[in-house]
């Protein structure tokens, strides 16, 4: 990860907006949301070897059941906003082409303290609430 947030304040029915481009030369790209690095309630990650979105979750440090989509609207080097809003019980992931994946809150956090994306995704502005 190369852009962290620690101390974050994210509740039930809050949203989080991330716009971000793309890297050129990216294979993959990740967005982590949870209450530290090693434990995290949504790992959002598309893949564009597969040409799929892998969500996931992480407890101490181990990797949970991969859940995915095909629905796949990124591209390389393009700058895109995504939308992630904690519904409590799941998250709802709207994608920049309107399609939305929802993924469970397996870890039950109340809150969501930490997030984490990696350097294949140049931050460009985030805000929630």
């Amino acid at each position: 990860m190369t852009f962290e947030v620690h101390n974050m304040d994210m509740t039930h029915g809050d949203t989080l907006k991330i716009k971000g481009r793309i890297a050129d030369n990216c294979s993959r790209f990740a967005v982590n949301l949870g209450s530290c690095a090693d434990h995290i309630a949504l790992h959002f990650n598309p893949r564009f070897d597969d040409v799929t979105i892998v969500c996931n979750s992480m407890c101490n440090g181990s990797w949970e059941s991969e859940q995915r989509d095909s629905n796949f609207p990124f591209s390389k080097g393009v700058e895109v906003k995504i939308q992630i809003t904690f519904k409590g019980e799941n998250f709802e992931i709207k994608l920049p082409n309107g399609h939305v994946i929802v993924f469970p809150n397996r870890l039950a956090l109340g809150k969501i303290t930490y997030l984490g994306v990696d350097e294949n995704f140049k931050m460009v502005s985030f805000k929630f609430g």
